[in-house]
């Protein structure tokens, strides 16, 4: 009876998980989707599914600082597959699969309800929009669910062999995962699990094996690779106390995504979101705020020995914390989809807390956050419909961001208006004008309506800024190309050498 009534909740729980991401069948490609998926040699090519473990995420020329081939291997195979419809297929049921691993995870430790009330939460969550309705969010949810499979071998079923393969799934998906030891260990400490001593060393033994065998393998892929530095563009050229004091704020930010999600961003970067230089900055104090409540929790919760109450709000900040800028800075501020992880912990915590409520109150609460969350989620599915939707929701949701004229200017590049595309390039760099690209793709424009000595004025500008210029050449040319600008494109390259060389 109760194998058939834990079942019956996964399947309701995986059943919300893809209800509520359905539009997403009909969405195309969108950002990132582009450069990895259409444009990607590994994607297009069936080869691609072992190739991709021999190269790195991006194409070495964007700086091959990451090692990811488990998602390219599943995107390869999704191309030979079928079309965009089929891409997001996929990512609906890795988001199926992580939200039934939350369920069964909240079950073990607190009982059917709390599994249930969990998995729903995670399933509906609306700040995993990104991550699901994106093709390229996929290693998020590969990481994801098998980080949550690793902590279920070694903590409910204490095996070391399944523990440790879907540790090593979760780094071949992405660099978070590296965070399964620590959350392994912490259920550990608080005693959701006590191993004896043997099978704790042998736990050990196949960690510093995999750590050793994966840093290998990683530098033998991506060692030639010597590209820019990847950090968000708020922290270009910052020293390492504001890096601080601005990543302690947007914890402000990462507190309400996962609390209340209600307002939701594709872009968070400048000046959306700027350095904070003083720890009197108000916004700073806000984020210390928000870490104060939560270690108030985490302090309440430990008092009254809810262990797993603990061990979610714990979770919450180590799966946060190699993204969170606090211990190097990345190469985002705030990104909606790096939270599905961490996100995780908060369903445990919360389905664990409304389980134990004595009152009809909780079914009343708990029905009313599952569908606000399911109704925001659908809502902000089609955003991610393609590159035009997505421009059109951050001019929108973040009009002082520089990405928003920046896409838009591409777009209007891609269909041949190189006038407006030029207005749109000059609004962002009004906004900012540290990012070589927006000059590259302004100069684009330049050449289009026959202004070369504006174009190379513009050009100049990117000299002094370098960074990624040569990539940037190369990737504004192609775009040039594909449009049927063969003109432009020669004369983006025949510039673009000298920047390589300096």
């Amino acid at each position: 009876m109760t194998v058939g009534r834990d079942r019956q909740f996964d399947l309701a729980v995986a059943a919300s998980a893809v209800l509520v991401y359905l539009g997403a069948v009909w969405n195309g490609f969108a950002l990132d989707d582009g450069p990895m998926i259409r444009f990607n040699p590994l994607a297009q090519d069936p080869s691609g599914m072992w190739r991709a473990f021999t190269q790195p995420w991006w194409a070495g020329a964007f700086g091959g600082q990451y090692y990811r081939p488990l998602p390219v291997a599943t995107l390869a195979l999704d191309a030979w597959v079928d079309g965009a419809a089929w891409f997001h297929v996929v990512n609906l049921l890795w988001h199926a699969g992580a939200s039934v691993a939350v369920a069964v995870l909240a079950r073990r430790w607190s009982g059917a309800l709390a599994g249930l009330i969990a998995g729903l939460l995670f399933a509906v969550h609306p700040v995993h929009v990104e991550a699901v309705a994106n093709v390229v969010g996929r290693g998020e949810l590969m990481a994801a669910l098998c980080t949550l499979l690793a902590v279920y071998g070694a903590v409910v079923r204490e095996r070391v062999a399944w523990s440790t393969a879907a540790l090593v799934l979760a780094l071949l998906s992405k660099e978070n995962a590296a965070v399964a030891p620590a959350l392994i260990a912490l259920a550990w400490v608080l005693g959701l699990s006590r191993p004896p001593g043997r099978r704790l060393l042998a736990f050990a033994s196949a960690w510093g094996v995999v750590a050793v065998g994966y840093f290998a393998v990683r530098w033998a892929v991506l060692h030639r690779y010597t590209g820019f530095a990847d950090v968000a563009p708020v922290f270009v050229g910052a020293a390492a106390l504001p890096v601080r004091l601005t990543a302690v704020a947007a914890l402000a930010d990462v507190a309400r995504l996962l609390v209340f999600p209600l307002r939701l961003r594709v872009d968070y970067s400048l000046q959306e979101r700027t350095l904070i230089a003083t720890a009197s900055d108000p916004r700073f104090l806000v984020g210390v705020l928000c870490v104060a409540v939560w270690a108030a929790l985490l302090v309440l919760a430990w008092r009254r020995r809810r262990r797993v109450e603990v061990y979610g709000l714990a979770w919450i900040a180590l799966a946060f914390l190699p993204v969170a800028n606090l211990l190097f800075p990345v190469g985002i501020l705030i990104g909606e989809r790096t939270l599905y992880l961490p996100s995780a912990g908060l369903a445990l915590a919360a389905g664990t807390w409304l389980a134990g409520w004595q009152t009809r109150l909780r079914g009343l609460l708990v029905g009313l956050v599952v569908v606000a969350g399911a109704a925001r989620t659908a809502l902000r599915v089609p955003v991610w419909h393609d590159d035009t939707a997505v421009t059109l929701s951050i001019l929108e949701d973040s009009p002082r961001s520089y990405r928003g004229p920046q896409y838009a200017a591409a777009l209007l590049q891609a269909s041949r208006n190189p006038t407006r595309a030029l207005e749109y390039y000059r609004t962002a760099l009004a906004i900012y004008d540290r990012d070589s690209r927006l000059f590259i793709g302004a100069a684009d424009a330049a050449f289009a309506l026959r202004r070369p000595a504006l174009a190379d004025s513009l050009l100049e500008r990117a000299r002094q800024l370098c960074g990624r210029c040569d990539v940037n050449y190369a990737n504004q040319a192609n775009a040039a190309r594909a449009r049927g600008d063969g003109a432009v494109a020669d004369s983006l390259l025949r510039r673009a050498t000298p920047l390589g060389k300096q």
